[in-house]
């Protein structure tokens, strides 16, 4: 095992990683920006080093930086998080080439991954169900258009190199195909630097369920059931829980086998979670995240297992410390991600925390690294906690939930917090009878 990591990440993620590092007896070490100098997982962590201003390319994304802090602690790895470098291949060669170890997949996985057309032919080779579409890039309106025509409308124009939402446009009909396709070109370009394109056919009620997928780069994988994360805003989640309301234990069965056997034929190492749509008791691949998710959490709660923990053991070639056959569901856990956002637009609230108080009792965890008087930079992402909740059944962690949230108290600035109070009275929402656009269309009718 490793004597000490660096984590080139900030706020709740970081925090956890520290968290996971002190039970384990290793040594970790924080960077930050100036704007960081006072987060919780900076005071938290055994060491701390300033790594440039609060820009997030002079700081967490910049390879130097990180390096030299490595050089400079004696760290011998680097855990990344989520965000920022975790998915950059580029930068897991630069570790590699300094003798260092990333806690994550290899670069050439999430270079695979990473581009949504290669990512689709591999898995499709591997066996993974696939949303029917353009075999690679669309190049031209006109193969576009002929494209739209074979699969039929609606369809959904996607950036190669796109992610969260961006570069993704509809065109319900050949007359909207136009302007869909040169808007996601034009995205892609702006966002990613890259404007190639590839055509799907636009399911029209999916859910979005994502398998947690495990390995040790040794030809051996398993699976942690699924989330469901269909509750979203502009392709972004706001509630997640495991395991999903609709998935029968044979269907978990059937695409859990699928996912663990294809990332056990590429040797997958650590954490990585394969996405799809929903429908008619199909799946359909998106596309697979090379690095832990943002809703780790709940996956850990029903099978009580500290996927951190595990990444730490692969990753200093440990074998994983549990096998398929080890890996039972107990009971239902659901998260709500707390943004420091003004309603109803969704605007960043940056501010000063004049009062914190999170919530407790049984089966509720908040990772959070917020504080009284803390101050939440301008600068980044406007995640500021995770509520996550644990019962024996989903009416449990429903009410659970209802209850946790009723004790968070977060003053100083706005936040989303009032947004799963109403969500909550919501019929589909407690019978679990939604799909990827109901929350869109329920924002519309309630928050405009």
């Amino acid at each position: 095992m490793f004597d000490k990591i660096l984590i080139a990440n900030r706020g709740e993620i970081a925090l956890r990683v520290v968290r996971a590092c002190r039970e384990m007896g290793v040594k970790s070490v924080a960077v930050h920006s100036t704007a960081d100098a006072d987060a919780m997982h900076v005071r938290m962590a055994d060491e701390a080093v300033c790594i440039g201003p609060p820009s997030s390319a002079q700081s967490y994304l910049s390879f130097p930086a990180i390096i030299s802090a490595c050089e400079i602690t004696g760290a011998q790895a680097i855990h990344p998080g989520y965000g920022f470098l975790s998915e950059n291949a580029a930068f897991v060669q630069v570790v590699e080439d300094h003798d260092l170890t990333f806690i994550g997949p290899t670069a050439e996985h999430i270079r695979v991954m990473g581009d949504k057309i290669t990512a689709k032919d591999t898995m499709k080779a591997l066996g993974v169900p696939c949303v029917p579409g353009s075999d690679g890039g669309v190049p031209t309106l006109e193969d576009a258009k002929r494209i739209g025509a074979e699969i039929g409308y609606p369809v959904i124009i996607k950036a190669t190199a796109g992610g969260g939402g961006r570069g993704m446009k509809v065109a319900q009909t050949e007359s909207d195909m136009e302007q869909a396709f040169m808007s996601a070109r034009a995205e892609g370009k702006a966002a990613f630097g890259n404007d190639e394109v590839y055509i799907e056919k636009y399911l029209t009620t999916p859910r979005h369920i994502e398998i947690q997928v495990f390995g040790d780069g040794k030809g051996n994988a398993v699976h942690l059931g699924e989330r469901d994360c269909s509750l979203q805003r502009r392709h972004q989640k706001v509630f997640e829980e495991a395991p999903g309301p609709c998935i029968t234990p044979e269907l978990r069965a059937r695409i859990g086998k699928v996912c663990a056997d294809a990332v056990a034929k590429i040797n997958y190492i650590g954490a990585g979670t394969i996405e799809f749509l929903f429908e008619n008791d199909e799946f359909y691949f998106i596309e697979m995240n090379t690095r832990l998710q943002v809703e780790h959490p709940v996956t850990e709660g029903i099978f009580g297992v500290d996927l951190v923990r595990e990444q730490l053991r692969v990753a200093a070639g440990l074998p994983m410390s549990f096998s398929q056959d080890d890996l039972k569901i107990n009971g239902h856990s659901i998260e709500v991600r707390i943004n420091a956002e003004r309603l109803p637009d969704f605007a960043p609230c940056p501010g000063t925390i004049t009062q914190y108080h999170a919530p407790g009792g049984l089966g509720v965890r908040m990772d959070s690294g917020l504080y009284d008087g803390y101050r939440i930079p301008p600068y980044y992402d406007s995640l500021i906690g995770k509520l996550i909740v644990q019962g024996r059944d989903r009416p449990e962690a429903l009410a659970r939930l209802a209850r946790a949230l009723g004790e968070l108290i977060v003053d100083g600035v706005d936040t989303t917090i009032p947004l799963f109070h109403a969500l909550l009275e919501e019929e589909a929402v407690q019978t679990g009878e939604y799909n990827i656009h109901w929350l869109e269309h329920w924002l519309e009718q309630n928050l405009n």
